[in-house]
């Protein structure tokens, strides 16, 4: 099965790419873009910056020690989209792999003598996951060798000792080539990375051991720290290795550290980290929106440990956190034109950024850039859309679930189903039979979605029944014709934040469907650090399909001289009112420079 995440048992089994065929629509619309656009985009970017000259040997190297991940994933996200170009690329890439299976760019001559930065295992483990997609779409081929071989050599390398990577990466990787072979040394090793991480296994850093997550055994952490990928990387490994080795008591320190962490950690987007000088987590509550990071790989890494919880447990909250992050986060970081990308995705910029001329060297600022010096991020975005098909839907005993509604046909058995939607726009999901059989199919029904209605035709059940958040269920037997319809509210609301995040007291934010909403400012609009919300219900409008809202504010100038404090309270709501329109957070930042807030005084 073509998916990057197949786990042997579970409550629930993915339906992978062979299954799931997405049609024109939001996601669609993406996937295609994605392999139409993105994937060449990022592939001439790093052909121009050297980094895959550095396979074929060209000194003198070029790119950050990691640099050969993002060909990797670049390989990957081919994979998944049965790409022409993958074989000429996997071809370089192979012939720079050593004799023994080791293959780094950067650090052939001194091998693993920097395990706290250099990243060799986490490329490694890029590579081995780069194989697993070729493996399963295509067969066994020269990627797919290449990626066994580096994984034989670090089995044997690292097999008894007490060493771990200072970025977890390879644990995912291990567990999937596992799956893929049914080599038990693969699943032993990654078992082995998680139990030694927190011993400790890395050396200490200005920034603290918790920022490898080296602090704590993983088993004994609270909620998940320091940098925000690696923690959800070594997370997400930790629920492979788990649901792999049956251990129980492993899965529920995860999901415990995750609960937490949505709690109190977890931005209204569902972007995680709150801190820019380390990249990582912050303490519970600090979440603000200015200073915010939420680099879209953490958002990637979220909806992976989210998408491994969900097909575990079959707990409908891991569906929800993946919606909210897919929508505003992964959705956000590519530009409408597949040409340009976010690497951090805060909830304010206070003072529109100017384009780079070239490469962006900072991963902060409001703009979209068409390329950084540490370009995870593209790469991270191409492989998640051409494998997107796969977190669509899964299956079980009884039959289908349908987690994210996304225009397109889904396979299971003998059952074939069209699903038909505008969402996020429109709440309708029109589920048609086109050839039946047995079993249950069940949708999703998001937690915002209060008065949700589903109803089907046929005789067995003709009238619209009420749908509460969760699954609603329709059982079988179907046949070809068979409509289910559920239609769910997207009235506009507002949202306001838990009070000990005092960054965020006094505001609030507007939501829509899974849609997070911003105001903007380009050109001559409304100077966004003097307005203060009233909170009336926002007014629609529809501009080229795409629904934006409206509401009522009051703005103040721009700051002039004197001093900003007195011994008396200032209203700040005592301006000039004005209407105030706002977009879908995923779209702000396409027409240019622009200052941009999600959460208003209010």
């Amino acid at each position: 099965m073509a998916s990057p995440v197949l786990p042997s048992s579970g409550v629930l089994s993915p339906l992978g790419l062979d299954a799931v065929r997405l049609a024109p629509g939001f996601w669609g619309d993406r996937v295609r873009l994605n392999r139409e656009v993105v994937i060449a985009h990022c592939r001439e970017w790093m052909e121009k910056e050297g980094w895959i000259g550095n396979f074929r040997g060209a000194l003198p190297r070029r790119g950050r020690e990691f640099s050969d991940s993002e060909i990797y994933k670049l390989l990957e996200a081919m994979a998944w989209a049965d790409h022409p170009a993958l074989p000429g690329l996997a071809a370089t890439v192979a012939a720079a792999q050593e004799d023994d299976g080791y293959l780094n760019t950067r650090w052939s001559r001194a091998r693993y003598t920097d395990l706290e930065w250099g990243h060799e295992l986490y490329c490694h483990g890029y590579l081995i996951q780069a194989g697993v997609a070729r493996l399963r779409t295509h067969g066994e081929d020269e990627l797919t060798r290449a990626a066994r071989r580096a994984a034989d050599h670090v089995c044997r390398r690292f097999a008894g000792g007490g060493e771990v990577c200072g970025h977890p990466e390879i644990e995912m990787a291990l567990v999937e080539l596992y799956r893929a072979t049914g080599a038990e040394r693969y699943l032993e090793l990654a078992a082995g990375f998680v139990a030694r991480r927190g011993g400790p296994a890395l050396a200490e850093i200005p920034f603290g051991r918790a920022y490898f997550q080296d602090d704590l055994p993983v088993r004994q952490a609270p909620v998940l720290r320091g940098h925000a990928v690696r923690a959800l990387y070594l997370a997400a490994g930790a629920v492979d290795v788990a649901v792999e080795t049956g251990d129980r008591g492993l899965l529920e320190a995860v999901e415990a550290q995750w609960e937490r962490t949505v709690a109190a950690r977890t931005h209204l987007t569902g972007g995680m980290g709150s801190r820019r000088t380390d990249e990582s987590f912050g303490d519970d509550f600090e979440l603000p929106p200015d200073r915010a990071y939420a680099e879209t790989c953490a958002g990637i890494a979220s909806i992976m440990l989210a998408h491994r919880l969900h097909l575990a447990t079959g707990k409908v909250r891991y569906a929800e956190l993946a919606e909210r992050t897919l929508y505003n986060v992964l959705a956000t970081a590519l530009a409408l034109d597949g040409r340009s990308f976010f690497y951090a995705n805060p909830l304010q910029v206070r003072v529109p950024a100017e384009p780079p001329a070239g490469v962006n060297h900072s991963a902060e600022g409001g703009l979209r850039s068409a390329w950084f010096d540490v370009s995870c991020c593209p790469n991270n975005i191409a492989r998640t859309l051409a494998s997107f098909a796969a977190y669509v839907a899964t299956s079980d005993a009884d039959g289908v679930q349908i987690h994210h509604p996304a225009a397109g046909e889904i396979r299971h058995g003998g059952l074939v189903l069209r699903v038909e939607t505008g969402y996020p726009w429109s709440g309708g999901v029109v589920v048609r039979v086109v050839s039946g059989g047995a079993g249950r199919i069940s949708l999703r029904v998001p937690a915002w979605a209060e008065g949700a209605v589903v109803a089907r035709t046929g005789p067995a059940d003709p009238r619209p029944r009420s749908a509460p958040p969760g699954y609603v269920a329709l059982d079988g037997p179907w046949r070809a014709g068979d409509e289910i319809r559920l239609d769910l509210p997207m009235t506009p609301r507002w949202t306001f934040p838990d009070p000990r995040i005092d960054a965020l007291r006094g505001t609030a934010a507007v939501e829509r469907g899974p849609l997070v909403y911003c105001a903007e400012s380009v050109g001559d609009r409304p100077d966004l650090a003097g307005l203060t919300a009233r909170l009336a219900p926002p007014v629609e409008h529809v501009a080229d399909g795409v629904v934006e809202l409206e509401i009522r504010a009051s703005s103040r100038p721009p700051a002039g001289a004197g001093w900003p404090y007195g011994p008396e309270r200032r209203d700040a709501g005592d301006g000039e009112e004005t209407a105030v329109r706002l977009v879908p957070y995923h779209r702000w930042g396409n027409r240019g420079p622009a200052a941009m807030r999600v959460w208003l005084p209010a």
